[in-house]
């Protein structure tokens, strides 16, 4: 009686098999979401560098901005060195990608830059008592590129808003948790600004 025909695999034929399963092991690892935490870390850091660059364009307006206003009105002197200082202020804050996963650091950073807003608002105020300076093409240029700035700086925190809540559901939803307690233990949630007055998600007006 002849036995039955075994079939077994041969080196040459696991070889010409293996690309096969890797291929197949890479789509099962993508599809799991493992790739997810990293991208979305990325996105989100990507966001919070244009945050960073909008609130510098608005810093690099301010010294051109209060030396218009102070060749008309010297007299506001409080106003004027308030601005100088919440700048300083601002910009010497030390501010990187660790800043977002740093609860103390962002609180600070959000703070200089709402303290600075408000400075800048007092010294836009003042303007309506000089009509010569509202008349000046320098000043209303300078206004306009601040108004844009401002609606820049809007626009780029609603982004990086959404970016982060994106990232931190990632981390705290499955199968996103899971990675997060194994293989990207060392990714931090992100911290977000915060509506500290009804309308602190609009942009000052600047408008006359």
């Amino acid at each position: 009686m002849t036995s039955p025909t075994r079939t077994f695999f041969t080196l040459p034929s696991l070889r010409r098999l293996s690309p096969l399963f890797v291929l197949l092991l890479a789509l099962m690892v993508s599809g799991c979401g493992i790739n997810n935490i990293p991208t979305f870390d990325e996105q989100a850091k990507a966001k919070w560098s244009d945050v960073q660059n909008q609130y510098q364009r608005r810093a690099d307006l301010i010294p051109n901005l209060v030396e218009t206003v102070k060749g008309y009105a010297k007299q506001e002197k409080d106003v004027l060195e308030g601005v100088i200082q919440a700048r300083a202020q601002a910009t010497q804050i030390k501010v990187d990608a660790s800043t977002v996963t740093d609860p103390e650091a962002f609180k600070k950073f959000e703070a200089a830059q709402s303290q600075l807003s408000g400075a800048l608002g007092r010294l836009l105020a003042v303007s309506e008592n000089y009509p010569d300076l509202k008349s000046n093409q320098n000043f209303l240029a300078l206004q306009s590129q601040l108004e844009g700035t401002e609606n820049r700086i809007a626009v780029a925190r609603r982004d990086y808003i959404e970016a982060v809540r994106v990232y931190n559901t990632e981390l705290r939803t499955l199968p996103g948790s899971i990675w997060a307690s194994t293989v990207y233990r060392s990714y931090k949630p992100m911290q977000t600004f915060s509506a500290t007055a009804p309308d602190a998600d609009r942009p000052p007006s600047v408008k006359f």
